[in-house]
């Protein structure tokens, strides 16, 4: 069998109230290589869905019970970061662009190509995983930010606003020798290997802060 075109723990969740188009997308997915797994309804998605879940969503718009922008909004309401591709009949093209102003990622029109929804699927993947990484990275900075000394965060505080050492020992009314120190305690802590590394990745975490 030919390697997975997603990361090991992607997976792609159908949910379609329609079993034949749910069938010939899951065998189109496996047999492209993705894991799978098929929801006849917004609702049974629902039950299984965990905060923990990887990949992406295919979903039909206009579904009995819960459609799926209702699906989209509850999702959104639960802070789900899944990418989302919306399956649309014709008349259903107004709401699909409504909910990619929302933050959707595409939808395609019924009937649809498998090469454009393997497209899309596969830029939804990458999206999610670069995502992913970085708020892993952002939540590793953030961790390590926590550890820092009351000076060490004045000093570092002071590097981001691009402050020279001198500059820094003149502010904080310290010796520039214990500058370099806390400096290089700062780098050490962040594991940063450069200047440019350490105010990438705090000005990053500072970003995704809310005020």
């Amino acid at each position: 069998m030919s390697e997975s075109p997603a990361a090991p723990d992607q997976k792609i969740y159908i949910i379609d109230d329609d079993e034949a188009l749910r069938d010939s997308l899951v065998w189109l997915l496996e047999s492209s290589g993705y894991r799978v797994e098929s929801f006849e309804s917004a609702e049974s998605f629902l039950a299984a869905y965990s905060d923990s879940m990887t990949g992406c969503l295919v979903l039909d718009v206009r579904m009995p019970g819960m459609s799926g922008l209702e699906l989209f909004e509850e999702l959104r309401s639960r802070h789900c970061t899944l990418p989302v591709i919306f399956i649309t009949g014709h008349g259903d093209v107004p709401m699909a662009v409504s909910a990619v102003k929302k933050g959707a990622v595409d939808f395609i029109e019924k009937p649809f190509s498998d090469r454009d929804m393997l497209g899309l699927i596969e830029q939804c993947l990458a999206a999610e995983a670069e995502n992913r990484l970085k708020r892993q990275l952002e939540a590793d900075t953030a961790r390590r930010l926590d550890h820092l000394t009351q000076r060490e965060r004045e000093v570092l505080d002071l590097i981001i606003l691009g402050k020279l050492n001198k500059q820094i020992a003149d502010v904080l009314g310290i010796s520039i020798k214990t500058v370099e120190v806390h400096r290089a305690r700062v780098m050490e802590k962040m594991g940063a290997h450069s200047l440019a590394e350490l105010v990438q990745h705090v000005l990053s975490v500072e970003a995704s802060t809310p005020r």
